[in-house]
């Protein structure tokens, strides 16, 4: 049976391939043809196990990932096999797969409820997730102007992006946070806060909020006052959101009407609207869920196997 290591993964995939894999995911699940497990977490003695899956029906995948949390540090593994006949293909480090499938779903969401001409971009956190996300704005939007906020790194992160792609036209600043909404055309939240990050009423008509940070239902990065001035709430998988989006669960009681949330794969396949209109303010809300790392592991075994390595 193979492993593939997180350094091998990051030679097989990047963004580039990550994109058009998650969205045909999003998509197949929401035909139909693809199933989750949610994510379960068990702990004792100061260790939590999770874990999360799916079944990948177009891909003949299905596979879980597995993880520990100590200290709050996560080791990731994910097994997957072939759905037709229950064969296991394949373990593989996802380290690597985890900070990919993030970041390139925000691009997703990005691409279908951000406004027309968006060119600036706030990033708050400046962790693996944080740089990530800049990195994948820099590279597959049209954000000429980035934002970092940070406790710390907020300027070494926003110098390699200035050297990394100055020459596209794109710059990156180091802000405070009570600098950092004005204007934005999208706010990336990707921090372990468990508070607030910024005050909603500050944001400019228009803006997408993504919220990726928090996959704890006691954790929040942003306000009531967001929530109250979006028209519009995007998650990945509802009974997920449910459970685990802190930004949702905490929200003060009916300010979240738990039945009208769009699913983000329903955006991608037309059967939920994208934005409707150059002003209204909407919140994307991602926890991370099992369908996003089977999908990755499978395009890097393929991958792999495609090389003949």
């Amino acid at each position: 049976m193979i492993h593939l290591t997180d350094s091998q993964i990051d030679e097989l995939i990047g963004f580039k391939q990550a994109i058009p894999a998650l969205e045909s995911a999003f998509r197949e699940l929401a035909r139909g043809t693809a199933a989750v497990q949610r994510r379960i977490r068990t702990e004792a003695g100061g260790t939590k196990l999770s874990t999360l899956g799916a079944v990948l029906s177009g891909a003949d995948v299905a596979g879980a990932k597995i993880y520990t949390t100590i200290c709050g540090q996560f080791n990731f593994v994910i097994v997957l096999f072939r759905a037709s006949d229950g064969r296991c293909l394949a373990t593989l480090d996802a380290n690597a797969i985890t900070r990919l499938r993030t970041a390139a779903t925000t691009l997703l969401a990005v691409r279908a409820l951000a406004r027309d001409g968006a060119r600036t971009a706030t990033i708050f956190g400046t962790g693996v997730q944080g740089s990530a996300h800049a990195h994948a704005l820099a590279q597959f939007t049209d954000i000429r102007s980035l934002r970092i906020v940070g406790i710390e790194g907020d300027a070494a992160l926003a110098n390699t992006l200035n050297e990394a792609y100055g020459e596209r036209g794109l710059t990156a600043h180091a802000v405070e946070a009570t600098q950092a909404i004005e204007g934005a055309d999208v706010i990336v939240t990707a921090t372990r806060s468990t508070t607030p990050l910024f005050d909603g009423r500050a944001l400019t008509p228009g803006t997408l909020v993504a919220a990726i940070g928090s996959s704890l239902p006691h954790s929040r990065e942003t306000d009531d006052a967001t929530l109250e001035r979006a028209s519009r709430i995007v998650v990945e998988l509802r009974d997920q959101a449910r459970e685990e989006a802190g930004d949702l669960v905490l929200a003060a009681p009916g300010l979240v009407n738990w039945d009208s949330l769009d699913e983000l794969g329903d955006v991608l396949e037309g059967k939920a609207p994208g934005r409707q209109s150059g002003d209204e303010i909407i919140v994307y809300k991602a926890v991370g869920f099992g369908l996003q790392d089977v999908a990755l592991a499978a395009l890097a075994y393929k991958t792999f196997m495609d090389r003949g390595i």
